[in-house]
């Protein structure tokens, strides 16, 4: 049974950066696709960015353009997500979530339906 553990969170302040790791655990090989969503309170989950099975397909929300940097280390089955320049946007958790279906690039990585299997979910505040 394939595990998904993040970690990395805290409180930084506007401008900071900050870097989050999700550790795959329980799959024997690194063929996925992995997603990063975040939710504020009161609101719905939404797509930060992902990676494909190929590390070249890479997709970020329009807000993290420029500011946000995925990767996924297949030796160790783990994916990193690089934030900088965070904006002050309080608390909001992290999910990583993985994809191990091989679709076709048609289906992007933001497709949130995609994934079955996601983490707890990491604590990130953003202060002023």
């Amino acid at each position: 049974q394939m595990q998904l553990v993040e970690s990395g969170g805290g409180l930084v302040q506007a401008g900071d950066s900050l870097r989050l790791s999700c550790a795959v655990v329980g799959h024997r090989n690194s063929d996925y696709a992995m997603g990063w969503f975040r939710q504020a309170p009161g609101k719905e989950r939404e797509f930060v960015g992902g990676i494909g099975w190929s590390a070249g397909t890479q997709k970020y929300a329009d807000d993290m353009k420029g500011r946000c940097t995925i990767s996924r280390d297949n030796t160790n089955n783990t994916g990193t997500l690089q934030m900088n320049s965070l904006k002050h946007e309080g608390k909001a958790d992290y999910y990583c979530e993985v994809d191990p279906i091989n679709r076709p690039e048609t289906v992007g990585v933001d497709a949130a339906w995609r994934y079955d299997y996601w983490g707890q979910g990491i604590q990130v505040t953003v202060s002023s």
